[in-house]
């Protein structure tokens, strides 16, 4: 079979068009890196724009809030128009700030409005726990206990979630629906056009976590009218560890009051008026809280560059070559060795990642990372693995395989404790 030579995989990188954008990454030697829907890896731009705002730190002080290449003053604005594009939104219904649970909080107290017997907020049970946590937490705000009022769509399969099982859950004691656009663990892309449609025919309004899509999966926020959407920048968007997070607003949303009022939301012409009474920025602005985190944000500038130059729609595209590929060599390679590929096989339901499930999944991990492949363990039984468009290559998908198929036949993964570390 021609596609299982590494001579085939050299053939796709030799006709790949983003093949060069590998050499604008920090890729350590013999190391096959294939956690980057965890943390992307650090490039070259991005370290060059954290030196940049760095030096305008010590070239201007307090000065380079309105001096040098970035004033910081504007920089969240800056950023915002870049990342834009990623969402499918113009620039004003964007803001980069806050990390993913603190945008959560403000989102949910900006939109969670019970009232009657609309008071339940619509969730999953397949979510990020720490979305979960929030939602939770806001609900105990207001008086209710998650037990009772949030709704957990349950999984049919452990894996995945059925549009219409969440659509039947939009029932008329519902206030507020939270669901990701990619699932961290499987990978699969929920619908979201036709989500927010069912939520708006019944009144309710509809947000989304993209931390697992943002940077590998097109949006069209906009265009499908979601009310708003939150996420992380240092999976796919490579911004670094703890980089500044971003949010969404849909402008027919402007106006209304942030439910977490801080000055970074005031109107910048009237912020440093210092009155004691706010007024709001008439943009996603607006829902900023505290100072921007420009050492937090510095790395995105660079980062975001090269998704302008390569654009979305070229990076969905390798990333669905890589995926097919991996899924491949995993059926033919691997056939004998119990692996169950858990994730979504067609293309439009798929994000960016590979999701294996076996019994041995840890220790199978363990065994990866020191052959010095870097996957990412998901408890119970999951194996995580991301071929990154921008910096991954066909024939690091294929070295992969073929070192997990040499652990599995050589039992090296017996070596090691079948429990995850501190940090899986």
């Amino acid at each position: 079979m021609q596609s299982t030579m590494v001579e085939y995989a050299k053939s796709l990188d030799e006709q790949d068009a983003l093949g060069t954008y590998r050499n604008e990454f920090y890729i350590q030697p013999d190391i096959i890196y294939m956690d980057g829907n965890s943390l992307g890896l650090l490039s070259k731009r991005a370290e060059k724009s954290v030196l940049t705002l760095l030096d305008s730190w010590k070239q201007y002080g307090i000065d380079g809030w309105t001096q040098g290449e970035h004033p910081w003053f504007y920089f969240s604005e800056t950023l915002s128009e870049m990342c834009a594009p990623l969402v499918g939104a113009s620039k004003d219904e964007v803001i980069i700030t806050g990390s993913t649970s603190a945008n959560l909080h403000q989102l949910v107290a900006s939109f969670y409005r019970p009232e009657g017997k609309r008071t339940k907020i619509i969730a999953d049970e397949l979510n990020f726990p720490s979305d979960l946590y929030a939602i939770s937490s806001q609900l105990s705000l207001h008086g209710f206990t998650g037990d009772e009022h949030m709704k957990l769509v349950k999984s049919r399969d452990g894996y995945s979630l059925q549009e219409e099982d969440i659509i039947n859950a939009m029932t008329n004691d519902v206030a507020l629906i939270i669901l990701p656009s990619v699932l961290y663990r499987s990978g699969q892309v929920l619908d979201i056009k036709m989500l927010t449609e069912a939520a708006h025919e019944r009144n309710i309004m509809i947000g989304f976590d993209l931390c697992h899509s943002i940077g590998s999966v097109p949006h069209e926020l906009d265009k499908w009218e979601v009310d708003f959407a939150f996420w992380c920048n240092y999976k796919h968007v490579n911004g670094g560890p703890g980089a500044t997070g971003g949010l969404y607003v849909n402008r027919k949303h402007f106006g209304g009051k942030p439910g977490l009022a801080g000055w970074f939301g005031s109107d910048k012409e009237k912020q440093f008026d210092l009155s004691t009474q706010m007024i709001p920025a008439t943009n996603a602005g607006a829902y900023q809280i505290g100072t921007p985190h420009i050492m937090s944000s510095s790395p995105l500038y660079g980062s975001l560059e090269m998704f302008a130059e390569v654009g979305i729609d070229a990076i969905r595209e390798k990333s669905l070559k890589l995926t097919n590929y991996m899924m491949t060599l995993i059926e033919h390679e691997l056939s004998e060795y119990n692996f169950v590929i858990a994730n979504p096989r067609e293309t439009e339901k798929r994000g960016g990642h590979i999701f294996l499930v076996h019994d041995e999944a840890a220790r199978i991990c363990k065994a990866l990372k020191v052959q010095q492949v870097i996957p990412d363990f998901r408890s119970p039984n999951g194996i995580r693995l991301a071929p990154v468009a921008l910096y991954n290559s066909f024939e690091d998908v294929w070295k992969t395989v073929q070192i997990l198929k040499l652990i599995m036949k050589e039992q090296r993964y017996k070596k090691y404790e079948n429990k995850r570390d501190v940090i899986a």
